[in-house]
Parts: structure tokens; sequence; C-alpha cells
């Protein structure tokens, strides 16, 4: 593995591309996007105020999700919920409330190493927007893994009647 270029987070139009997905959201077409994406409200650390970001489901849990930011530590929505963990998640249709926690190093390049296994394609295009240079194999993706930071959100129990 090899570190080309640790890219900017998008600006302009790519920005506006980047965040598609929330409007598809909002008009309620969170269906359509699989359940490999995710709607993440969170509090901004500065104004206090909801925030929004869909990012990629890495690994569904039992009681939760795994994802990563791709932009590394600095990314907004990462430091974000570092900050104030307490989120709600849409994944699908559903929505629930969740609490964010950061994950080892060690285990974060584990599930690395296990999606590009799930998702060899994915993983390669992913690893190259975030400034990687991969071969292809486990260990360059669980190397992979330790440069960028995985959060898992732990979903809060629905309240039965």
């Amino acid at each position: 593995m090899e570190i080309v270029e640790r890219p900017a987070p998008p600006t302009g139009l790519r920005r506006w591309l980047w965040r598609l997905p929330i409007r598809l959201y909002r008009m309620g077409l969170g269906p359509l996007l699989g359940r490999r994406l995710m709607l993440l409200t969170h509090t901004g650390r500065v104004s206090g105020k909801p925030r929004q970001v869909v990012i990629e489901v890495v690994q569904s849990e039992e009681d939760g999700y795994v994802a990563a930011s791709g932009f590394g530590p600095r990314a907004d929505w990462y430091r974000n919920v570092m900050t104030t963990p307490e989120a709600t998640l849409q994944v699908g249709g559903t929505k629930r409330q969740a609490t964010a926690a950061p994950i080892p190093t060690e285990e974060g390049a584990e599930i690395m190493a296990h999606y590009a296994a799930r998702h060899p394609a994915a993983a390669r295009r992913l690893c190259k927007l975030m400034g990687f240079a991969v071969d292809g194999s486990a260990e360059d993706y669980r190397e992979v893994g330790e440069h960028i930071p995985f959060v898992r959100f732990t979903v809060h129990p629905t309240p039965t009647a």
C-alpha cells in the first residue's frame, strides 16, 4: 500500500453531487439507495445545529452499523460525532437513534480487509478516491484500514409498547 495523495473533501460541483443522496433521502427516496448507504443526522460541534451526510455502511451488525471516514479524522461528520456521539441513522426506509464510538485501529484494519473481500471493485475505487494505491491483497487493505478512522454506530433499542 502506498499513499499517493490524500485528497481534500470535494468542493463546488463535486460537493453538490456528493450531497445529492441527502436530497433523495429528504424526498423519501432513501429506500432506492439500498442498505449500503446511510443518512447520518448529527450535531455540529461548533454550531450545535443538525447536520446531515450520506456515508457508506461498511459493515452491518446485529445492533448497528460501521462506517469509515474516507477523508480521515478531519472530516466534519467524523469530528462532529466524536464530539456529540448521539445521532439519527436512516438506512433504506428505517430511521433509528444511535450512539457513535471510534473503533480501535487493529479492528478497523480487519474490517477493511473483510470489506475488500466482499466488495473488491468498490474497495479499489474507494482506496483510489482516498489517495491509496493498493495491490489488492488483504494485507494491503489491512494497512489502508490502519490509516482511516472507523466508527461503530450502535442503535438504541426500539421502545416496546
